[in-house]
């Protein structure tokens, strides 16, 4: 069941913002069980997760909450005229604590896939001290730009222009072109070609568990193995035969190696 909770506005952040959530889990769990955090990818929501964190959060028997981001799914849209800025997934990373304290969640488990999984890592740099996340768990995510993103993403843009994208995303979005042209145009943009967050990942103190799919058709499996080369407690779980959405295409699998990961590593 979605909810909403609502972020007054500060330094960083001058509007107040609604962001949609949701709960995951069985009613009952133990007290010392591990709390996930659910990040979504560039074009996601709650609703796209799908039946993943609550299939996780059973599996686990813990408790799960995933949330759309501002100007995604329910959430507040960001007016057209606003772009996103090229460190958008930094200020997100710096989002994200307000977030887990508006929810009472203690030293949660970030689960990102793709943006949300970048989210995740310079969430896990910016607490060296494991003070705050207990671990996390990147699918797909990115620590700098590479063609085959780009690629990726102008194939995106064409699908949306005319093959009947924009319609299929709408279900899920307040905004759709909003949400479409913020992420697209963020990364296609020339000036964010030289982005990068690899100074940060030596940082990365918690346990990490890395997962890609070898056939992921927006990056090469560069992006996790940099991770493990600077945080090297990283374990990489590569998918073979898989794309850019491995916790769907190969469901069951990635639900094992997190699940297995986790109980490895919560304290």
């Amino acid at each position: 069941m979605k909810r909403f909770l609502t972020l007054p506005p500060n330094n960083a952040r001058p509007r107040a913002l609604t962001l949609e959530f949701a709960w995951y889990g069985p009613e009952n769990v133990p007290a010392d069980a591990p709390t996930l955090v659910f990040l979504h990818e560039g074009l996601g929501c709650v609703a796209l997760w799908r039946d993943f964190p609550q299939a996780l959060c059973e599996r686990l028997q813990c408790r799960g909450i995933a949330y759309s981001r501002f100007a995604y799914g329910e959430s507040t849209p960001r007016p057209m005229d606003e772009p996103l800025p090229a460190d958008y997934l930094e200020r997100e990373a710096d989002v994200l604590p307000a977030v887990i304290d508006a929810l009472g969640i203690e030293r949660p488990w970030l689960i990102g896939h793709s943006d949300g999984g970048t989210i995740a890592l310079v969430a896990a740099a910016n607490d060296p001290g494991c003070a705050r996340y207990a671990g996390i768990v990147i699918i797909a995510s990115h620590y700098r730009v590479e063609e085959v993103c780009l690629e990726g993403i102008e194939r995106a843009r064409v699908a949306y222009e005319q093959r009947g994208l924009r319609e299929r995303l709408a279900k899920y979005h307040r905004d759709v072109d909003s949400t479409f042209y913020g992420w697209c145009n963020a990364w296609l943009d020339p000036a964010r070609r030289d982005w990068s967050i690899e100074p940060l990942l030596k940082n990365i103190a918690c346990p990490t568990l890395a997962i890609q799919g070898e056939l992921d058709e927006y990056a090469t499996l560069d992006q996790i193995e940099t991770v493990q080369r600077h945080a090297p407690q990283t374990k990489l779980v590569k998918i073979d035969g898989c794309g850019h959405v491995p916790y769907l295409a190969q469901r069951d699998a990635v639900i094992e190696a997190i699940a297995v990961f986790v109980q490895k590593h919560h304290k």
